[in-house]
């Protein structure tokens, strides 16, 4: 009788592919970054869980995204430092600025909506400590306060149903 087991992935591709296309995101960021900004009408959704691993968002943020926000890079973001493992943006909040850090593994889309370009991944794992501690309830998007800055948006309109 021949042995009938699956193959084992052991090069463990699917996760080499996720690590790939985070690449993408990093490239995109890195050319974002340079004195010249990101070019043409190009602009990025970035959609990541705010309490995975080795994501740093101000308290106040956290506490009205506490499981997932989505950030717009388009005219008003400054100081984005990108690694070869994470970023960091200072972005306005309600008038003030706030930095967001997270590394790649962090972010659940990237969409570019000037090219309907999109990228999805799978969900990073939550920190502990963070995941337990109690859940204010969450806001999907900020009250408008006239401040013209990047907005926090739901993408709920893009996600296939």
């Amino acid at each position: 009788m021949a042995d009938e087991t699956p193959p084992v992935d052991e090069m463990h591709y699917e996760q080499l592919a996720q690590d790939a296309l985070r690449g993408v995101i990093r490239s995109a960021l890195e050319r974002a970054a340079m004195p010249e900004g990101i070019p043409g009408a190009h602009h990025f959704y970035i959609t990541f869980k705010t309490r995975a691993a080795g994501v740093s968002v101000p308290p106040d943020v956290l506490a009205k995204y506490p499981d997932e926000m989505t950030v717009v890079l388009q005219h008003q973001y400054w100081d984005l430092k990108v690694e070869t493992d994470r970023f960091s943006v200072m972005l306005k909040f309600g008038g003030m600025p706030k930095v967001l850090s997270m590394p790649y593994t962090a972010v659940t889309r990237f969409y570019d909506p000037s090219v309907q370009f999109l990228l999805q991944f799978e969900t990073p794992l939550i920190e502990e400590a963070a995941a337990e501690a109690p859940e204010p309830e969450a806001a999907e998007t900020p009250p408008s306060n006239g401040d013209d800055g990047p907005k926090v948006v739901s993408l709920d309109q893009f996600r296939k149903k």
